[in-house]
């Protein structure tokens, strides 16, 4: 049987913030197996040791984030500082942690943290699930050597912003840098529901040219920003960041399952994107209203349940944040749905760059502009 509960904290000082949310989330915990924990302080690591001095060996993941925090009791914010956690206590999981500054080899960071989750599991398995936090360069890499050691375990997470105020938590690791796991084993149903909410257009074509991985530079063989501003018959100058959420590039998935935004970060030369790109694959641009993301999150919450077709006990919800600043004063809208699916059963929303996930057989993938919603069967 699994239990849940969230702890919230908007107090002025950012250790008495972490004791506070921690001791609000712990509240009729029986044996807490792992602690999700955000929050957004100058001294956010503070955060991290008052939760602990509560929590104590109950391990703990989870990262700075950026404007907000919701919950059941809705949005939680402040000028000032906030933090937020869920715990989950069930008798029939076990939980891993492990993280690592970036060091020199991404790809090798990244078999390190999972070859030491798996040691600090004590079990000879493959996890069931996995919950990744990276900065926001090296998603991918870092991906790539955790799978070099357990293969393809499905996936959620989402990304810390690259600045020098972000922080990584990882048991009583404070990390500048890098990225960290969590290693879920358990027989009890988890799933998650990763898509966008946006629609394809008939607007696609072949990737010709990319530089250092993210920069789209040429999308059949023209230059991708002429390409992009003729497809949506605007000039290149009133391009604007705003308008590219409302119509940004993706790629699908190899099988097809999973269609995948990137989100468009500089296009002084060529087209920054959040995340890698390939050369000979084909870039799709996608299309959505303002009231589509808003009603995206419970279309997504209603898939899930139907996905894991069991009593939920607990809801994690990673939204994209640039999704949530183009909404605006309307994300109360998105609460108010999101409560009539989900009723009393306890979640947190964090706000992230980017989001990871997976969607019906395909890939573990990274991508932004998405939502990555995780559900954890009762």
């Amino acid at each position: 049987m699994l239990s849940s509960n969230v702890g919230y904290s908007i107090a002025m000082d950012a250790s008495k913030s972490g004791e506070e949310t921690a001791r609000k989330a712990v509240d009729t915990m029986f044996n807490p197996k792992i602690g999700l924990l955000y929050a957004n302080y100058q001294d956010s690591d503070k955060v991290l040791l008052g939760a602990k001095s509560i929590l104590q060996e109950v391990p703990v993941i989870g990262s700075t984030v950026k404007d907000a925090i919701m919950v059941q009791d809705g949005i939680i914010s402040s000028e000032t500082g906030f933090s937020g956690m869920m715990v989950i206590d069930c008798e029939d999981m076990h939980v891993s942690v492990a993280g690592s500054e970036r060091g020199k080899n991404p790809r090798e960071i990244g078999r390190q943290v999972a070859l030491e989750a798996v040691r600090n599991s004590g079990l000879k398995i493959k996890p069931s699930y996995m919950y990744m936090v990276s900065f926001s360069r090296e998603e991918e890499i870092y991906l790539k050597g955790i799978q070099d050691v357990v293969g393809r375990v499905p996936l959620f997470g989402g990304s810390v912003i690259e600045d020098k105020s972000s922080r990584i938590f990882c048991n009583d690791k404070v990390l500048k840098s890098g990225c960290a796991v969590a290693f879920f084993y358990t027989t009890n149903p988890i799933a998650t529901e990763y898509s966008s909410g946006y629609q394809e257009t008939k607007d696609m074509g072949i990737i010709t040219k990319v530089e250092k991985y993210r920069s789209l530079m040429q999308i059949d063989n023209m230059p991708a920003l002429k390409k992009y501003t003729e497809w949506r018959n605007i000039k290149t100058k009133d391009l604007k960041d705003n308008s590219y959420v409302l119509s940004p590039l993706a790629i699908k998935d190899a099988l097809g399952d999973v269609t995948v935004i990137r989100n468009l970060l500089d296009s002084s030369n060529g087209m920054l994107l959040s995340n890698d790109i390939k050369v000979g694959t084909a870039v799709i641009r996608m299309e959505a209203t303002i009231e589509q993301l808003i009603d995206a999150p419970k279309k997504a919450i209603d898939h899930l349940n139907h996905l894991i077709d069991e009593e939920v006990g607990a809801y994690f919800l990673i939204h994209n944040m640039d999704r949530k600043l183009l909404i605006g004063s309307d994300f109360d809208k998105v609460y108010s749905k999101i409560k009539k699916s989900i009723g009393d059963t306890p979640f947190l929303m964090i706000f992230t760059p980017n989001e990871y996930g997976y969607s019906n057989h395909s890939a573990n993938s990274c991508g932004s502009l998405m939502l990555s919603f995780t559900a954890f069967s009762r």
